[in-house]
């Protein structure tokens, strides 16, 4: 979605700019080939990290490679000495990397054969678990969770159960081949298609579940748009991209103002308590929202896109200006 991302973004000359999520590069190219501006790159995976920093050698003085999470980000901006509210526009692209899925060893895929990893850090944290760890030591109920409420899977209970009792009988799941199989194993006789009709494994929600649990992303995406908020200036561009519900709710929530804490509502505000009735100063207090979108409805790939790169069909994009 590059030209949508520069549509809402409007890169200028002499501006600011972050890419929260570099991934390949793809979206720091364009940005910086729309406008003589300087960006800084930031992704918690090494081998982005180092592809961004042959970008910077390839445009000198205008980008800032920084390698961590958004958690980290604070620090990292600090040791560059950039302040809040110093920003002129933050692109994130949520999910995972094509660079990281076409990498079979990292355990992110489905379709390729390897160890159980699944951190997107590649190791940079010691202490991080990894998704082999996740399914030797959680026990039935906590697997069921991570499968039902990351993956929205409904077989989620049936796989827990199964994984648990190939634990005690067999041995340790250790590859994204055993997942898969153990997954087709509960569910005999089905046929999943994904949103462009083409058959999907039905093990691809268990990986999406416990990819976000092993590198806790909703929890750093809701970290990364409270920091949003602090370090662009006003009238600061933001644009999200993201690839299923769990993201978008968060994202639509914190730029609709619905927030608790600086954390997302986990309820919609017309589900709050239809008993209670609030004076117009709780509502305005609620949805005061620092946000304002520029989008009024999400934006999705063009079909030809989809057809070039098949990986984007899920891809929702919202985009927001910083108004207080």
């Amino acid at each position: 979605m590059l030209k949508e991302v520069t549509k809402y973004l409007k890169p200028a000359d002499n501006e600011l700019y972050i890419d929260m999520t570099f991934g390949a590069g793809g979206h720091s190219r364009q940005i910086l080939a729309s406008a003589d501006c300087r960006l800084i790159t930031l992704d918690r995976d090494p081998i982005a990290y180092e592809k961004a920093k042959e970008l910077a050698t390839e445009f000198p003085n205008r980008v800032t490679p920084l390698l961590g999470k958004f958690s980290e980000l604070p620090s990292l901006l600090k040791e560059i000495n950039i302040k809040q509210a110093s920003i002129d526009g933050i692109l994130f692209d949520f999910g995972c990397s094509s660079m990281q899925l076409d990498n079979g060893e990292r355990g992110f895929s489905v379709s390729k054969n390897g160890y159980l990893d699944m951190r997107m850090d590649a190791g940079r944290d010691p202490n991080q678990i990894t998704a082999r760890e996740v399914l030797a030591t959680a026990n039935e109920q906590e697997l069921y969770k991570i499968f039902k409420i990351y993956g929205e899977e409904k077989k989620a209970a049936k796989i827990a159960q199964t994984i648990i009792q190939a634990r005690y009988m067999i041995k340790n799941i250790e590859t994204t081949k055993e997942l898969v199989d153990i997954v087709d194993s509960c569910c005999p006789n089905e046929f999943r298609l994904d949103k462009l009709q083409r058959p999907q494994s039905n093990a691809t929600k268990v990986f999406q579940a416990l990819r976000i649990f092993v590198n806790n992303e909703l929890n750093e995406l809701n970290y990364g748009m409270v920091l949003s908020k602090y370090y662009l200036k006003l009238q600061g561009r933001l644009v999200t991209i993201c690839f299923h519900s769990l993201e978008d709710t968060i994202v639509k929530r914190h730029i609709a103002g619905n927030i608790i804490n600086e954390v997302a509502n986990p309820v919609p505000l017309r589900y709050l308590n239809p008993a209670v009735v609030q004076d117009q100063d709780t509502i305005n207090q609620f949805l005061d929202s620092p946000w304002k979108a520029i989008n009024k409805h999400v934006e999705v790939p063009s079909d030809e896109e989809v057809e070039r790169n098949p990986r984007s069909r899920s891809a929702r994009l919202r985009a927001a200006i910083k108004i207080k």
